[in-house]
């Protein structure tokens, strides 16, 4: 029985590793996930649907952006031929589209961050399905991503894993190791740390008055 660990997203170098206790070497292969997921058909006809869905903002964001620098041109222009008052307007209306255009910026990254991780969990999920079987017929024990450097190994024949073997050999050789007070506090199991474009222009720094 083989298992199967699904991480998304994710660059980590893949290690060569032996079945010791088999004596046999392990045959160990690696991919590059999220790029196999971007370069099939389904990711790329996704990616293009997404660019589609937000030049429009882009656009918009692009042109506010050109005007709030028009601004700041006239300002830099006229710094020593307006009144005060005319500078200081100036001022406050550069402020006040400078900070909606931030604002609207973060919103169109968040909602174009929410779209790809989406895209990128639902292709993911099949592709998954995919190494698993190629990884199955064509004899692998593990199969590394080079896109994650947290959870590198997302497919492992249950068959090199030597955990209890180690445990075994810890037990034969410290056997005081065993004869702990029943009351003593047990280790806590080991846990794996987690996993872990197209738009928006750079944040607009604010005129100096």
């Amino acid at each position: 029985m083989r298992s199967t660990r699904f991480v998304l997203p994710a660059l980590v170098f893949g290690l060569a590793l032996t079945a010791g206790a088999q004596g046999t070497a392990t045959k160990v292969g690696i991919i590059n996930i999220q790029s196999a997921i971007v370069s099939t058909k389904d990711g790329q006809k996704a990616a293009g649907e997404i660019q589609s869905r937000f030049n429009p903002k882009k656009a918009e964001l692009d042109k506010r952006q050109g005007d709030i620098t028009q601004l700041q041109d006239q300002l830099n222009r006229g710094r020593n031929t307006l009144s005060e008052d005319a500078r200081q307007k100036l001022v406050r209306e550069i402020d006040v589209k400078t900070k909606a255009l931030n604002r609207d910026t973060e919103d169109a990254r968040a909602e174009l961050d929410q779209e790809e991780q989406k895209i990128m969990t639902e292709l993911g999920g099949r592709i998954m399905l995919v190494i698993d079987k190629f990884a199955k017929d064509n004899g692998f024990s593990v199969i590394l991503d080079v896109s994650s450097p947290q959870n590198p190994v997302i497919f492992a024949a249950t068959g090199i894993d030597i955990t209890k073997d180690v445990i075994d050999l810890y037990d034969r050789n410290a056997p005081a190791a065993t004869s702990a007070p029943s009351g003593a506090p047990s280790a806590p199991a080991a846990q794996r740390p987690p996993a872990t474009r197209p738009i928006v222009p750079p944040a607009t720094p604010k005129p100096k008055p």
